[in-house]
């Protein structure tokens, strides 16, 4: 009977619950914290499933252990809630455009506001080449302005010649890293948060530990070039990318852009 009553806000509660918990599982997904949130969703329904069989001894020491854990996830999950917390309140009206343009609300796509990926990718290929170190970043939705501060204010339209000068070892720019939102690279010498993960293998340097670390607090997109090997790594949510070639980072990288 009590399904028969099943409300329409019965109905969009269940639906908001699970598009929360599918959102911070993709949020911490891959990474160390998600076996926690495995066992927190697993307590969790153990201590409702003891609710519902009225064992009223192990219900109440469950219900004071997850009472007393929400302080504790504070504190394990510092960095995944200051991640969520700024894609909540990201105010990107450049992304709100896109998906307006996609509900055909707003029908022309300016060639400027789209990302030149090939231009990049084939920048990072070149600099590998040579040896040449650079650091690029990609802005999704979370603002960047933290970083765009640290580094030079910039308005230039992406393409291969401009990158690769940027980075030519005896440019004033080269260090740090550069800032690059729609189709315009609007900042470089940025400094980035460096990642305390100590799993990341010694053979990366501080540009790759600065890719892993401004992914893992915002969802920006990070492109490396080594200095020493000339390879280039793809790095998003804390992450290394694997790819064979360069059209599938290419291809990579468009996908998580849309």
């Amino acid at each position: 009977m009590d399904l028969i009553n099943l409300r329409i806000l019965d109905v969009l509660d269940i639906l908001l619950v699970a598009f929360l918990l599918y959102y911070i599982y993709k949020l911490v997904k891959g990474t160390a914290a998600i076996n926690i949130f495995i066992g927190i969703v697993i307590i969790y329904l153990v201590w409702k499933l003891t609710q519902f069989l009225a064992m009223e001894m192990l219900s109440s020491v469950l219900g004071e252990f997850i009472g007393v854990g929400m302080f504790a996830l504070i504190v394990v999950f510092q960095q995944e809630i200051r991640k969520f917390l700024l894609m909540i309140g990201s105010t990107n009206f450049g992304r709100r455009r896109k998906f307006l343009r996609q509900l055909k609300f707003i029908r022309d796509t300016p060639e400027d506001d789209i990302t030149n990926v090939n231009a990049i990718v084939t920048a990072c290929s070149e600099m590998g080449k040579t040896r040449t170190g650079a650091l690029i970043i990609i802005k999704r939705n979370t603002s960047l302005d933290f970083v765009k501060t640290s580094g030079d204010s910039m308005n230039i339209l992406v393409n291969t010649p401009i990158i690769e000068s940027i980075f030519y070892k005896n440019s004033p720019l080269h260090d740090g890293a550069m800032i690059i939102e729609e189709n315009y690279i609007v900042a470089t010498r940025a400094i980035l948060p460096v990642t305390n993960d100590n799993s990341i293998p010694l053979r990366f340097g501080l540009r790759h530990r600065a890719a892993v670390g401004i992914s893992e607090k915002t969802d920006a997109l990070a492109l490396v070039v080594s200095e020493e090997t000339g390879k280039v790594s793809y790095i998003k949510n804390g992450e290394f990318v694997i790819f064979k070639t360069n059209e599938e980072l290419i291809e990579k990288i468009k996908r998580d852009l849309a």
